[in-house]
C-alpha cells in the first residue's frame, strides 16, 4: 500500500507531503485546486508520462516520491524483480522516485538506485492500479482477466494439474524437436561414424605399440653402425689380434699364474674364485655379443614397413587423440554414438506416443479446468450484473467471454475437435459489457470513459475484490455523472472494496466522502502571489464543514444534513462489520 507521498514542484504544487493509512481515502475539493494533479503525481512515479511541462513554473525540476508497504500478497513477485536488478533493500518497504528536469532527461529511481521508467512501469503494476483520467488500469489489460477469473474461482488444484501436465508435453516435444532435428543429419552422421570406426578398427593399433615401433626404427637404421660397434667389442674380448691378444686370452693367462701362486700362498685362493668369476663374465658377454650381432638386421624393407605404421599411427593421432589410448575410447564413443543414433527411429517413435497420450491427458485436464473457469464465470455475471443494478445501471449485463481456436496440432476436446492450447488452458478469456439494451456486449478495454465507466469499472472491482491482488486502486472522479442516491452505493461499495485494498477517491459527492476512513480536503491558496496547493486531514467538526459546503452553503441546514449523513455511513459501515 502507499504510505508517504512527496511532491516538489509538479504542476501548481509546491511543496506538499502526504501519509496515507489503510482503508478507504476519499480527497475533496474544489475544482481546480489539485486533486487529480495529486492522482497524476502518482502516476507519474509509477512510470507513467512525463514532460517538462509538468514541472512548476519558475522551476527547474520536478521530483516526485513515493514510499510503499509490500504486502505479503505481492511480496513474493516484486521482490523476484528487485533481486533481480539487484535493488532490493527493506523486504517490507520500497521506494520509488521521479526527477523531471526542465533541461536533460528524467531520472526514474528505485530504492535510490537511477533505473529505467519501463522497470518503474512493470513494479507499478503490482502495487497501483489507478482509474480515471489515464489508462493505466489492469482490467483493460485483456491476458490479466484469465487470471482474475482463476483466482475468483479458486482453480488453483485444477490450474496446477493442468500445468505440470503441459510441462511434461512441452519437455516430450523439445526431445522430438531435437531428435527430429538429428535425424535429418543422421544419414550424414552415419556415414562419418561408420568410417571413423573403420579406419581406427583396421590400424589394429595396440597399448604401447608407437614406443614399441620407435625402437625398432632406431635399430634398422643404425644397423651398420651397431654391427661395426658390437664386432669391435667382440673381437676387443674374444677374437684379438696378432698385435693385440683378445680379453679372454689375457683373463686366461691371469688365472693360471693366479693358480700357481695360490698354490703357493693359499691366502690368494679368494683372488683365484674372484678372478674366474670375470672370467666366465667375460665368455657369457662374448656369447651374447655373438647372438646380438646375429640378429641385426640389414633389412631396408622393414625399415620402411615401420616408418608407414608410424606415419599411419602419427595420422590418426591428428583426426581422434594425442595417444593410441585415446584413439582407441574415440572408437569405443563412436560405436556408442552410432548405437544412439541407429535406435533414434525407436525413440522417436516412442516419444511420437507419449505425446499422443499427454495431449489427451492435457485435453482431459483442461477441459476440467474448463468447467470451474465456466460455472466461475456464471457466478461472476451474476453477481456484477447485481452490482450494476445497485449502481442504477439495471439493463446493462456483463458477461465472460470464452474463446477457443481450432489447431490441428492442439489438444483434443468434446466433440472430436481439437483446440490451441497454452501453459494457461485451452481458451482465451476477455470480459464483456452490454451498457445498454440492444447495443449488445462489447469487450471491456472498448467501453467509452465517463461516470458509466467509472461505474462498471466499480463493479467488477467490487466482485473481483479476493481475486485481484493489487493493493491500492485508485478512482479519480468515479462520482462523474451519477447523484446522491447512487453517491451512497458507490461510497458502500468502496467502502467494502476497502475491506481488501487501500482505496483512494477523488469526488464531488459528500454522499460517497462521507465513507472515508480518512478525509483529505485539497485546497488551492495564494501564497506571495503565487497559486500553490494544500492538504488538510479532516476530522471531526472540521469535516463535517467540509461535507455540509459539498452539499450547498456552509449553514446550520447543510450542517445538519452533514451530520445525519455521516449516521447513516455510521450505520451501514456498522451493520456491514457486524
Amino acid at each position: 500500500m502507499l504510505v508517504e507521498l512527496r511532491i516538489e514542484n509538479f504542476a501548481i504544487i509546491d511543496q506538499l507531503e502526504l501519509r496515507f493509512k489503510t482503508g478507504l481515502i476519499t480527497l475533496t475539493g474544489e475544482t481546480g485546486a489539485g486533486k487529480s494533479i495529486i492522482i497524476d503525481a502518482v502516476e507519474t512515479v509509477m512510470g507513467g508520462r512525463a514532460e517538462s511541462t509538468m514541472i512548476r513554473t519558475g522551476a527547474e525540476r520536478a521530483n516526485i516520491e513515493a514510499l510503499f508497504r509490500i504486502p505479503l500478497h505481492v511480496r513474493a513477485k516484486v521482490h523476484a524483480i528487485l533481486e533481480r536488478e539487484d535493488l532490493l533493500d527493506d523486504p517490507d518497504y520500497l521506494a520509488m522516485g521521479r526527477e523531471i528536469r526542465a533541461a536533460g532527461r528524467n531520472v526514474a529511481r528505485i530504492n535510490g538506485r537511477a533505473v529505467n521508467v519501463s522497470l518503474q512501469r512493470e513494479i507499478g503494476e503490482y502495487l497501483i492500479d489507478v482509474h480515471g483520467q489515464s489508462e493505466h488500469l489492469s482490467l483493460l489489460r485483456v491476458r490479466e482477466h484469465l487470471g482474475l477469473l482463476d483466482r475468483y474461482a479458486v482453480s488453483d488444484q485444477a490450474l496446477g494439474d493442468y500445468q505440470q501436465a503441459y510441462r511434461r508435453l512441452s519437455a516430450v516435444r523439445q526431445q522430438l524437436d531435437e531428435l527430429r532435428h538429428a535425424e535429418k543429419e543422421a544419414a550424414r552422421r552415419i556415414d562419418l561414424l561408420n568410417y571413423q570406426i573403420n579406419e581406427i578398427e583396421a590400424a589394429r593399433l595396440h597399448a604401447g605399440e608407437e614406443e614399441e615401433l620407435q625402437a625398432e626404427r632406431s635399430r634398422l637404421a643404425n644397423a651398420e653402425e651397431l654391427a661395426s660397434l658390437s664386432q669391435g667389442a667382440l673381437m676387443a674380448l674374444d677374437e684379438g689380434t696378432p698385435e693385440s691378444p683378445a680379453a679372454i686370452d689375457l683373463m686366461g693367462q691371469v688365472i693360471e699364474s693366479l693358480e700357481g701362486l695360490g698354490k703357493l700362498d693359499p691366502n690368494l685362493a679368494d683372488q683365484v674364485e674372484q678372478t674366474q668369476v670375470l672370467f666366465d663374465g667375460l665368455a657369457d658377454l662374448a656369447r651374447a655379443l655373438r647372438d646380438y650381432i646375429e640378429g641385426i638386421e640389414f633389412n631396408p624393407k622393414r625399415l620402411d614397413q615401420v616408418e608407414e605404421r608410424l606415419n599411419l599411427i602419427h595420422n590418426l593421432k591428428r583426426k581422434y587423440g594425442e595417444t593410441i589410448d585415446e584413439i582407441l575410447e574415440f572408437e569405443i564413443a563412436a560405436r556408442r554414438e552410432l548405437e544412439t543414433i541407429s535406435r533414434a527411429g525407436e525413440r522417436i517413435e516412442a516419444l511420437q506416443e507419449e505425446e499422443v497420450s499427454l495431449l489427451v491427458e492435457l485435453g482431459e485436464k483442461g477441459q476440467a479446468l474448463s468447467e470451474i473457469r465456466r460455472a466461475a464465470a456464471k457466478q461472476l455475471e451474476e453477481e456484477a450484473t447485481k452490482e450494476l443494478n445497485d449502481l442504477k445501471m439495471p439493463q446493462a449485463k456483463f458477461r465472460v467471454d470464452f474463446q477457443r481456436h481450432l489447431d490441428p496440432e492442439g489438444v483434443p476436446v468434446e466433440g472430436g475437435q481439437r483446440v490451441a492450447f497454452d501453459v494457461n488452458g485451452i481458451e482465451r478469456v476477455e470480459f464483456m459489457i452490454a451498457p445498454n439494451p440492444g447495443e449488445g456486449f462489447k469487450p471491456l478495454v472498448k467501453i467509452a470513459s465517463g461516470g458509466e465507466t467509472s461505474r462498471l469499472m466499480l463493479t467488477i472491482k467490487n466482485v473481483l475484490a479476493r481475486a485481484d491482488h493489487i493493493p491500492t486502486l485508485i478512482f479519480d472522479e468515479i462520482d462523474q455523472g451519477i447523484g446522491g442516491r447512487v453517491g451512497t452505493v458507490v461510497g458502500q461499495k468502496l467502502w467494502r472494496l476497502a475491506r481488501h485494498h487501500q482505496v483512494m477517491c477523488v469526488t464531488h459527492l459528500p454522499q460517497l466522502a462521507a465513507f472515508g476512513e480518512q478525509h483529505l480536503q485539497v485546497q488551492k491558496r495564494m501564497q506571495d502571489g503565487r497559486t500553490i496547493t494544500a492538504v488538510e486531514n479532516l476530522s471531526g467538526e472540521a469535516r463535517l464543514a467540509e461535507l455540509a459546503l459539498m452539499m450547498g452553503e456552509l449553514s446550520p441546514g447543510t450542517l445538519q444534513s452533514a451530520k445525519e449523513l455521516m449516521t447513516i455511513v455510521e450505520g451501514l459501515t456498522e451493520r456491514e462489520r457486524a
